[in-house]
């Protein structure tokens, strides 16, 4: 029992010292660059009501939620995803504005799964939602947001097809590169429709897709009565294209199917803007991308990079979110894994600079006034300052020593001396 005292359970942690500090130090660069695009502040509950994040709303399985019961006998969940609250709380303050609202946010969530690979239950997120603008305008600005804030967190740009290689692989090379691959969610529903086929049969090509087995998708549609042009184009769901000018074939094979066409057109016209805002070179297209989140209706992202077997940043656009909340609006957004992102950015070796400029002051008892008279007045000129009664068993040495463990910047003796 005692030892359990000391341990946390599985799939959570404890962060301290320089790791904790260098964290802060990124979720404040982070924020600092969403709040330079004009996004708003907001903080949503912990805990929120289970409907919230039901099958409804398609965010997580109900199996992977942490859920519990208030007095009331409410069924309650720990937020899994910070989105659905963001829509919640846009339906119920900014109700009758018409116009684009941009909120940032920062926060924990929790899931209930397997702790394999050591995935994180806990983890913290960071992210920026714009809602009320369907354009491709908004989709480019948020994508162009990801990559400012990938930048200002240390990572730099590569050559396009090593990352893609290297999204594939999910190898660490100790290179600072990452990629946000961009698809659409109506260009595999589109196919899907298109080609009549069953829920099952739906169900075993997004597993397969999912794995990266496009062999098996071939084959699992090889049966399949359909034409060319639709085969041609279930073959693409594998392909990583880099930039918008490899559509044209797409484009080609897509004329007859309304809703997939449409899909691609509207990664062409994204690439377009993303070239305005010099942000396509980070950019790759995946037609076979797919998401966990059953609420994204349009364009959907991830960000990759060495050093981490997950995405360091999700996201996309949610078009009929916010109807579940009573509001029309068409909304986008992101989220970034901070915890993926810290790994990778240690595995990679990119340093976090902290700056360490504590004071410490160890006094003897009959300097304690002065001790704690000089202490006020260096905190008055946003100083960190540390105040230690000096312990009669301990030496200078011992505190010299402790202030070394602890980067203190000054250390100061009030012993008469």
């Amino acid at each position: 029992m005692k030892n359990q005292l000391l341990h946390t359970p599985e799939g959570v942690r404890d962060i301290y010292n320089e790791e904790c500090e260098k964290k802060l130090e990124l979720q404040d660069r982070l924020h600092k660059a969403l709040k330079r695009h004009g996004y708003h502040s907001i903080q949503t509950p912990t805990f929120e009501f289970f409907d919230i994040f039901g099958k409804e709303v398609g965010t997580i399985p109900s199996n992977e939620l942490y859920k519990f019961f208030d007095r009331e006998g409410n069924t309650l969940v720990l937020r899994p995803d910070i989105t659905p609250s963001i829509a919640r709380s846009a339906a119920k303050y900014f109700m009758d504005e018409d116009m684009p609202i941009r909120l940032c946010y920062m926060g924990n969530t929790f899931l209930n799964n397997s702790s394999y690979q050591g995935r994180l239950k806990e983890s913290t997120q960071l992210g920026a939602e714009l809602l009320g603008d369907s354009t491709v305008d908004a989709d480019a600005e948020i994508i162009a947001m990801v990559i400012d804030c990938l930048k200002k967190a240390g990572l730099i740009d590569g050559d396009a097809e090593m990352i893609a290689m290297a999204i594939d692989a999910l190898k660490s090379s100790g290179l600072k590169d990452f990629q946000i691959s961009v698809g659409h969610v109506e260009f595999f529903r589109g196919l899907m429709e298109a080609a009549g086929l069953s829920e099952e049969q739906e169900e075993v090509i997004r597993e397969l897709i999912a794995n990266k087995n496009f062999f098996g998708v071939e084959e699992e549609i090889s049966d399949c009565s359909m034409n060319q042009n639709l085969k041609e184009l279930f073959g693409m769901l594998g392909t990583i294209y880099d930039n918008a000018a490899s559509f044209e074939e797409a484009k080609t094979y897509a004329a007859d199917y309304p809703k997939v066409y449409k899909a691609i057109r509207r990664l062409e016209d994204l690439d377009a803007v993303l070239k305005v805002y010099d942000v396509d070179k980070y950019v790759t297209y995946e037609f076979g991308m797919l998401s966990s989140y059953h609420y994204y209706t349009g364009v959907i992202f991830a960000g990759y990079t060495y050093g981490s077997g997950e995405p360091i940043v999700k996201g996309g656009r949610y078009d009929k979110l916010l109807t579940y909340f009573g509001k029309d609006a068409a909304s986008i957004g992101f989220a970034i894994v901070v915890d993926q992102l810290m790994a990778a950015i240690s595995r990679q070796k990119i340093e976090i600079t902290v700056k360490h400029d504590n004071q410490l002051i160890v006094y003897k008892p009959e300097y304690r006034r002065e001790a704690v008279k000089k202490a006020i007045a260096l905190r008055a000129k946003d100083c960190n300052v540390e105040l230690i009664a000096w312990a009669m068993d301990k030496s200078k040495a011992d505190y010299e020593a402790y202030a070394l463990r602890n980067q203190i910047a000054e250390l100061t003796f009030m012993d008469g001396e």
